[in-house]
């Protein structure tokens, strides 16, 4: 899980401008209470929305599987008085959450890591409970969207019709895709799009 300058902190609030994350949380059910897991959380972009959003009686579950982002993050959540987040070091073939505990689990420009993702995958069923959604959200780069998954991940980029097979693989179910979520960066060479799909 490389990280590169959108990461950091002091590129969040460009990055609120292009990445529609309220339209994001609703069409995922995320709501106050809600049980959530962050899986590549760098340094808490999506984790200190989450927070905000499932408020005190919810619970958000960081996962990074590098102690120097989690350290940031720990620092990111003090300064907003944010306690109602768990911060895991993962490993690289599992995010190391609880078992049937979550409601929902976000991986978010990150799958193209994996290169356990069907073990990943198998983790995150066994955390969400029974009904709970995976939301998996990626960007396709114009110059890799006819090519093999390989030469995707070597680009930072995934095609959705690799991951819809390999969620059903998984056993998942009710897949509901969106391609209207925007551009990355603005560039419209690097179409935003999100998956959710369900355990039985």
């Amino acid at each position: 899980m490389i990280g590169f300058a959108q990461y950091s902190e002091y590129e969040w609030e460009e990055r609120d401008t292009w990445m529609n994350l309220a339209d994001m949380f609703e069409h995922a059910d995320v709501e106050a209470g809600s049980h959530v897991a962050d899986i590549g959380c760098h340094e808490g972009y999506l984790s200190i929305h989450l927070a905000k959003r499932v408020g005190v009686d919810g619970r958000v579950y960081s996962v990074d599987v590098r102690q120097d982002r989690l350290d940031i993050l720990r620092v990111n959540l003090k300064s907003r008085q944010l306690g109602n987040v768990d911060v895991i070091l993962g490993a690289y073939d599992d995010p190391k959450l609880p078992e049937n505990t979550l409601d929902v689990v976000f991986i978010m420009d990150t799958y193209h890591e994996m290169e356990d993702y069907m073990t990943i995958l198998e983790h995150v069923k066994k955390a969400l409970k029974p009904g709970g959604r995976i939301i998996i959200i990626e960007k396709l780069k114009r110059k890799v969207r006819d090519r093999s998954r390989k030469s995707m991940t070597d680009a930072h980029s995934m095609s959705p019709k690799y991951v819809r097979k390999e969620l059903f693989r998984a056993g998942f179910e009710n897949l509901v895709q969106d391609n209207n979520i925007g551009n990355w960066e603005n560039d419209r060479d690097k179409v935003i799009w999100m998956i959710t799909a369900t355990k039985p």
